[in-house]
C-alpha cells in the first residue's frame, strides 16, 4: 500500500494553533471553523491528523500543560534560590495577567466547560494540575532545606493555595486589565511564602 501524500502543513505549528484558540475561546466557544482557520488547515486535514475536535482539545491540553508546566519547573527548580524562582515567576504571571487581552491559563479557561460529569476531561484536568501542584510542592520543600522558609510551612497546603490563587487571578486577568486585585494576591502569597514564622 503506497503512503498517503505528504501533509502540506505542519501539524506541531497548526497544534499550537488550536491551543491558542481553546485557551482563549474555550472548547465548547470554540468552532470548527474558527479552529481550522487559525490552524491553517481544512476540515478534512483536521479529522485525518488530529481527529475530531474532542480529541484535539486533548492534544491542545496536553501540549499546554506539558509546556506549562516545564516551564514553571525550570523557573523554580534550576534556580540556586527557589525564592528567587517563586518571586520571578509570579512576577511574570503578575505581568502576563495584568495586561491587555490576556487569555488566562488554558487549564482553568475551560475548567468552566467541563465538569464531574464528564469524567475523562475531569481526570485529565485535576491531573494536569496536581503536576504543578507537584512541582510547587518540591520547590517549596527544596526552599525549607535551603533555610529560606520556615520549616512550619507546609508545602502541600502552600502548594494547594497557590495553585487555587493562581488558577483566581489568571480568570480575573481575562476581564480586568491592571487589576489591583491579581497584584495584592501575588504580593500576599509571596510575602506568605517568604515570612519567617
Amino acid at each position: 500500500m503506497k503512503p498517503g501524500p505528504e501533509k502540506q502543513f505542519d501539524p506541531e505549528q497548526a497544534l499550537e494553533a488550536a491551543m491558542d484558540v481553546f485557551r482563549a475561546r474555550g472548547y465548547e466557544a470554540a468552532s470548527l471553523t474558527e479552529l481550522t482557520a487559525a490552524m491553517g488547515i481544512g476540515k478534512k486535514s483536521l479529522y485525518d491528523t488530529f481527529g475530531n475536535k474532542r480529541a484535539l482539545f486533548l492534544q491542545s491540553i496536553e501540549l499546554y500543560a506539558v509546556t506549562n508546566t516545564n516551564a514553571i519547573r525550570e523557573c523554580l527548580l534550576t534556580n540556586p534560590s527557589p525564592v528567587t524562582g517563586f518571586r520571578k515567576l509570579l512576577s511574570n504571571w503578575k505581568e502576563l495577567h495584568n495586561k491587555p487581552g490576556s487569555q488566562g491559563c488554558m487549564l482553568g479557561t475551560n475548567m468552566a466547560d467541563f465538569d464531574a460529569n464528564d469524567r475523562e476531561i475531569a481526570d485529565i484536568l485535576n491531573a494536569k494540575l496536581k503536576a504543578i501542584e507537584d512541582v510547587f510542592c518540591e520547590a517549596l520543600n527544596k526552599a525549607i532545606t535551603k533555610g529560606e522558609v520556615s520549616k512550619r510551612l507546609d508545602p502541600r497546603q502552600t502548594a494547594q493555595m497557590l495553585i487555587c490563587l493562581t488558577q483566581g487571578f489568571a480568570l480575573i486577568g481575562r476581564i480586568q486589565e491592571q487589576s489591583d486585585q491579581v497584584a495584592s494576591a501575588l504580593d500576599a502569597a509571596l510575602d506568605y511564602i517568604t515570612i519567617k514564622r
